[in-house]
């Protein structure tokens, strides 16, 4: 066995033993991703910052952001039903849509931040934000005020087709526009407007 092998395997030993002591602590915590990849010298890493190269592998998913395994309780819950309403109403769009984009978003977390940095329950980019006037993103009124402004907005240039509105709300509307009006063949926005328009019709046929 040479020395360099021997050193890989001290590696991935000692990688495991910091993995098993995250899982003691992680449900009592709110973290993001941990990325795991071996460089070139054969040493194993963990990183909470996305490596660059394509040689890793998730070890543990951001927790601050929903994903498609932890919305099932969202359903049910109404923490922000009353400001959904209020903001849908005042704005003209449809409260139900607004509570399946904020699932989608972020499963009803106000404190949520994306890797690319949308944030609160509507997940609005900084960019975005400065346009609707949003001052403060995790606060939950505001937020939800600016995603039902947005949606609004969105609504109205793609003369409310459903599947561009959701679309450009993931990859923005230039991307839709560009693509003479039709959904972008990106892997996430594609999902990203099916998961929501699941979310959309569950809402609406509920009781």
């Amino acid at each position: 066995m040479t020395r360099r092998t021997n050193f890989k395997r001290i590696s991935l030993m000692f990688a495991k033993l910091v993995f098993a002591v995250f899982f003691v602590f992680a449900p009592f915590v709110s973290y993001g991703a941990i990325y795991g990849y071996i460089d070139d010298q054969g040493v194993y890493h963990m990183t909470n910052i996305r490596p660059p190269s394509k040689g890793y592998h998730i070890l543990v998913h951001d927790s601050r952001v929903a994903t498609s395994y932890s919305v099932k309780g969202a359903f049910n819950r109404s923490d922000y039903d009353g400001l959904i309403r209020a903001h849908s109403e005042a704005h003209g769009i449809d409260p139900s849509l607004v509570k399946a984009v904020m699932i989608a978003e972020s499963n009803g977390n106000p404190n949520a931040v994306s890797n690319k940095g949308a944030r609160g329950l509507m997940q609005i980019m900084p960019s975005t934000g400065h346009l609707l006037d949003l001052q403060n993103p995790f606060d939950p009124s505001e937020n939800i005020q600016a995603g039902a402004k947005y949606l609004k907005q969105l609504h109205e240039l793609f003369k409310g087709n459903l599947e561009l509105v959701l679309a450009a709300y993931n990859a923005g509307p230039n991307r839709v526009i560009q693509n003479n009006m039709a959904v972008p063949a990106i892997d996430e926005t594609v999902n990203y407007v099916k998961r929501v328009k699941y979310f959309y019709n569950r809402l609406k046929s509920s009781p």
